[in-house]
Order: structure tokens, then sequence, then C-alpha cells
């Protein structure tokens, strides 16, 4: 998930193809992310599953309590071989073996293992020769699944928007010049042959958050009864920004020669919070999209693109809980159904049987407009002592003057406190190096507040927005 920030290259998708998925199932499943300290054992994960009426479930890597903790249901899984193996396993059939030998073989069929995900959304990382091996890796686990007797699995690789060059009209959706010969081709091929699917992570509301006055909300949000946007390549007319994307990645694809292998929504999603600074993070737009999300994928007959009308698209919401451990901005710790105690977000059911009117109302949105004012960045609670003193030694040592302020003799050195030191370094960071790129992280021990934390003599630096 994370990875479609670049989704800034944004706005629209079409294609053609025509493939008839009446055999696939048209529920929505889940994103089992584990990304936190606090999250409930796997046994109880899988209660709370099924009580959000999913049909499959995507997990990150392939542990085997939660392998074990599937034995026997009726939930279809996707599990992943983490990134880091790729490079090793392109080059090692015996490495392809014996990680499928590990982690599939012992579980299969008790524990439905439906799809083996080769790595996630490597395309989105900086250009290395993982992007290369990539495409030989999954010709070697797709090999070791057949040797151990496993063909109805499916192989494949989730990748991120971001393998876009060119979205906007939906028709000119072109995948990257730097992948589109030497990866899409080949994965597109091996896809097609295997008759597997295109795993794609698609989030409108990147996309939206980048450009809010220019893409209306309610169109972000499946949530549009008179917005249309017509692509003049196509003459297709679209009613959601969701269609847009999905219809690129479907015109890239024919662009390359392969129109027809079906696609699969590995993530999609909307955060219910996030920095100050996040606009459209919130639990009402979360609860509207992903319930729109349902009421799409989930419509008999299936409803499609405009590009492809009546293909069902599986598809899979990110994601199960608020993960605390997520890097990156506050957005990434809030994308969940379940707050980390099991308790719902917001009222949802995956299988699209509950009408809209049945679900309690939902708070008002407060942020979906940008925030304007001043904010600063200071340490968040829970912050290791040890990683606070590292951050503010790094703050302190980018130059520009950054701390004068909190050394000896400086009107911010009294109290000398290492959080009030902490906090107005990480605020005279930002102030200074925003506009090149730095942030309000500092490995996620630092947020943003609108709240002022200067005291008496001591100014601290500010951002505004």
């Amino acid at each position: 998930m994370m990875g479609c920030l670049s989704t800034l290259l944004l706005l629209s998708f079409l294609a053609f193809a025509s493939f008839s998925g009446a055999e696939i199932s048209s529920k929505v499943g889940i994103c089992y992310g584990q990304l936190g300290n606090n999250l409930p054992i796997p046994t109880k994960s899988v209660d709370l599953i099924n009580g959000l009426k999913a049909n499959r479930v995507k997990i990150y890597d392939a542990n085997p309590e939660i392998l074990k903790a599937f034995k026997g249901t009726k939930l279809q899984l996707s599990v992943m071989v983490p990134n880091e193996l790729i490079n090793n396993i392109s080059t090692n059939q015996d490495l392809a073996d014996q990680w499928v030998k590990t982690n599939v073989v012992p579980f299969y069929p008790d524990t439905m293992i439906r799809y083996v995900l080769v790595g996630n959304e490597i395309l989105s990382s900086p250009p290395n020769t993982t992007w290369f091996n990539l495409v030989p890796a999954i010709r070697k686990i797709r090999y070791a699944v057949k040797k151990f007797g496993l063909g109805k699995i499916k192989v494949g690789t989730p990748l991120a928007i971001d393998m876009l060059e060119s979205s906007f009209p939906p028709s000119n959706g072109t995948f990257r010049s730097d992948i589109s010969e030497k990866v899409m081709k080949p994965l597109l091929h091996f896809l097609n042959r295997t008759k597997s699917f295109f795993f794609i992570d698609v989030y409108p509301y990147f996309a939206w958050a980048a450009q809010p006055t220019v893409i209306n909300l309610d169109y972000a949000l499946l949530e549009s009864k008179n917005i249309t946007v017509t692509d003049p390549g196509s003459g297709l007319t679209y009613t959601n920004l969701l269609d847009q994307m999905i219809d690129a990645v479907y015109f890239a694809m024919k662009r390359v020669g392969y129109p027809d292998v079906r696609l699969f929504i590995a993530e999609t999603g909307w955060p219910n919070a996030g920095n100050v600074d996040q606009i459209g993070a919130n639990i009402y737009n979360a609860a509207t999209y992903n319930r729109n999300v349902i009421k799409k994928f989930t419509a008999k007959p299936p409803v499609g693109t405009p590009a492809k009308p009546g293909v069902v698209v599986p598809t899979l919401l990110f994601a199960l809980y608020n993960e605390n451990e997520k890097p990156g901005p506050g957005t990434e710790r809030h994308f969940g159904l379940l707050y980390p105690n099991g308790t719902n977000i917001y009222g949802i059911d995956l299988s699209g049987k509950t009408s809209l009117s049945e679900y309690e109302p939902l708070p008002r949105p407060r942020n979906n407009e940008p925030y304007k004012g001043k904010i600063w960045c200071v340490v968040g609670r829970k912050a290791s002592v040890t990683e606070v003193s590292g951050a503010l030694a790094y703050a302190c040592g980018q130059g520009n003057r950054t701390c004068d302020e909190i050394r000896p003799g400086g009107k911010c050195y009294k109290p000398n406190s290492l959080v009030l030191h902490a906090n107005y370094a990480f605020s005279s960071y930002w102030a200074q190096f925003k506009s090149a790129g730095g942030t309000c992280y500092f490995n996620g021990l630092a947020i943003p507040t609108k709240s002022d934390p200067s005291y008496g003599a001591c100014k601290f630096p500010s951002v505004t927005l």
C-alpha cells in the first residue's frame, strides 16, 4: 500500500479487453497487515475477518501462525514472497522450491492458499536490479508451485499505479518507459500464459489529495451523482476516479499487446485519519469510499468499468487494522476497518448485503478543505528516549543554525529537557528544509501539530500551509 503516492501520475485511465469473469467471485476481501505492536492474535483476527464477511484475505508474508489460523476456513488466501528474496530466487530454482515447500506445501489445501504474490510494489522503489529480476523470480516460483502439484495456485505480483507514466486522459494510459519493455511486457506475457491476474494497488485518495481543487471529492469517493468526465480519445464517460484509474491500466496493457489479462485490485482504501496537513483523511470519507467500492464490486450482474463493462474485478480493501508501526505520514497508520482492539471504526459489511440505511450515522468530516495556518513538528507520544536523542542530533547536524536557540545561552535552552529541545529542533528543521523535501517524520518519532509549542521568550519556527 503505501507505495501509492506516485498516483500523482494521477488521474485517469482506460483500456479494452474482453474476458467474461463469471467464474471469479465478485466478493470483496481484506488485506491483513501486521505492522502493529498491539494487534490481536491470528485466531482472533480470523474471527474478526469472518465477522466482516470477507471471502478472501491477503497477508504480506507467509507467517505460519497465520496460515494455521486460517486452516479449515473458507477464506481464500494470498501469501507473499518477501522483496528481499527476489534477487536470489530469480537465479536459483532450488531456493524457489524450498520457499514453496516450506511456506505453502505444509498448509495446503487445509488453508485455502489461492495466490502466491512475489514481492510487493517492487517497481515503486528506486531503480535497482530487483526490477529486472522480478519476472524471472515469478517464473521460478510458478515452476515450484507446479512441481509440488499446486497448479490451482496463481502466481503474480502487486504493483502500484506509479508503474504508469501517462494517465490522463484515460486512453493515454502508458507504462513507464524504464519498465515497459523489460518488465511489463514479460510480466503480462507470463500472466496471460498462466491465466493469472495482474494485481494492482489503486488509491484514488492520493490522486485526489494531490489536487483537491482539481478533482471533485465526491468523484473520488464514488459518490458523484452528476459529475462526469469524458475521455476525448475513447469517447468513454466516467462517473468516478477509480474507474478512470483502472481503465488507464487496461489501456496501458493494450498498448503493449496484452489487453485481456484479468485485473485483480490487490489494495484500495481511504484513510480514516492522518496528520493535520493531510486533507480528507477522516472516518466519513473512509466509510463512504469503502462502502461504495463494496457496492460497485459486489453488484450483480457485474458492473465492470467503462472500458470493460460487465467484467468481474476481484478486490481487496486495505486494511484490516490501523497499524501503529507503519512508516510514513499519519495516513499510513489509519487505513484500517478496525481498531487494534477489534472494534469497528465504522460499520462495514464486505459482502455488500447491508444497506446504507442500516449503518449508524457517520461523524461529520472536518478536514475536507486544506488546513490553512501554522503548524509545528513535535515529538509523538510513546517515542523512545534513545531514538529521540538520535533524531535530535540528526536535525541539529544539518547546519543552517537549526538548533542555535537550544544551545546553552539560547532562548530555548531552558528548561534543559530532551523532549522540549527535540520539539524545537524538529520544528526548526521542518521549517527550514520542507521546501527541499524535509518532512516531519523522523522515523515515526515526530508528528505535525496545530498547537504552538512556544513558551515565554522561546518562539518555535513553524511551517505555514
